[in-house]
């Protein structure tokens, strides 16, 4: 009898053949103070095996913690660096534009109604929407924020398609675009002697394009300083850009090359200044140089794809650790 419960073993000291040794009901090896650990075997907190009759614990932990890759710290910083050196470039065009409207007390009362044609008004624009944009983009890379982020590429997919769309509208629309070239010419050929953006403006367009006037050297007429009924010296003149040579003894600049020439002919006129209109003359440079206008504009729109990627990109990485967090 004691030979078979020997063998045999005691009901109560019975291994229950269901239940292994790692069951959570029974104590495990190794426990200090005889106190069970609860395992939990359906979230794979660890596992066991058996090997020739002995249990072995091989404990496998999840990992918790994920860190970022050498990608998404690349991504963030660069991101970042480029967004704020467009921020700071922003600002400087919105400095510029600033001083411009300043310096020409274009906010007297007796100015502020032509300021919505005022050059620098452009420049202020574009200097705060650069800035604000890339703003938005540098604080939320540098902080991780998903919303600064969201709208940092919402705002570009909207530019873009917008750039899209006047690019398709300027390649079908090129007559009336012509157009409004040739009244804005004449807009600030108006207002030359008023106003010293547009007069360097159009001094600008007319020395490197060599032409004077919109058209014809004749359209100066429109300018009532130059207009043959003026009463002024400058009467039927038109400005020193349209000279073809503006420097006597090639080192002084001579203002009054240009006095008198609307009242010659074309044959006695093209010897003292350029015939042409710029008008044409734009068009022209648009054609001979239309592969590096294109590259241009291919290379501002991929800047910008390229961001909306980058953002998505790092999004994601944001995203996915904040749930594994």
């Amino acid at each position: 009898m004691r030979r078979y419960f020997w063998s045999k073993g005691f009901p109560w000291f019975r291994r229950d053949p269901s239940k292994n040794e790692f069951s959570p009901l029974l104590p495990k090896s190794g426990a200090a103070g005889g106190d069970d650990k609860e395992v939990d075997l359906e979230t794979g907190t660890h596992q066991t095996e058996t090997n020739n009759g002995q249990d072995l614990k091989s404990p496998t932990w999840i990992q918790t913690h994920y860190s970022y890759s050498w990608m998404d710290y690349f991504l963030k910083y660069f991101l970042f660096l480029c967004n704020l050196a467009f921020t700071v470039f922003g600002l400087m065009v919105l400095g510029l534009g600033m001083w411009g409207l300043i310096s020409k007390e274009s906010f007297a009362q007796e100015r502020i109604g032509s300021i919505g044609t005022d050059p620098m008004l452009v420049l202020v624009s574009l200097g705060f929407l650069l800035a604000v944009l890339c703003l938005t983009g540098c604080v939320g890379a540098i902080r991780e924020n998903s919303c600064l982020l969201r709208l940092f590429s919402g705002i570009l997919l909207i530019l873009i398609t917008v750039q899209v769309l006047i690019a398709i509208m300027a390649y079908s629309m090129q007559d009336q675009i012509e157009v409004y070239m040739r009244s804005g010419m004449l807009a600030a050929m108006a207002g030359y002697q008023d106003d010293l953006d547009l007069r360097f403006i159009t001094d600008e367009i007319q020395t490197n394009l060599q032409c004077c006037g919109a058209d014809t050297y004749r359209d100066w007429e429109t300018n009532i300083y130059y207009n043959c009924s003026s009463p002024g010296v400058l009467a039927c003149g038109v400005p020193a850009t349209c000279c073809v040579d503006p420097l006597d003894n090639g080192t002084v600049w001579n203002s009054q090359c240009g006095l008198g020439a609307q009242r010659l002919d074309e044959f006695t006129a093209q010897s003292t200044i350029f015939l042409g209109g710029c008008i044409g003359g734009i068009s022209r440079w648009i054609e001979l140089n239309q592969g590096l206008v294109g590259a241009v504009a291919v290379v501002v729109l991929g800047v910008q794809i390229l961001a909306v990627f980058i953002t998505t990109r790092l999004l994601e990485s944001i995203n996915w650790h904040k749930m594994h967090a």
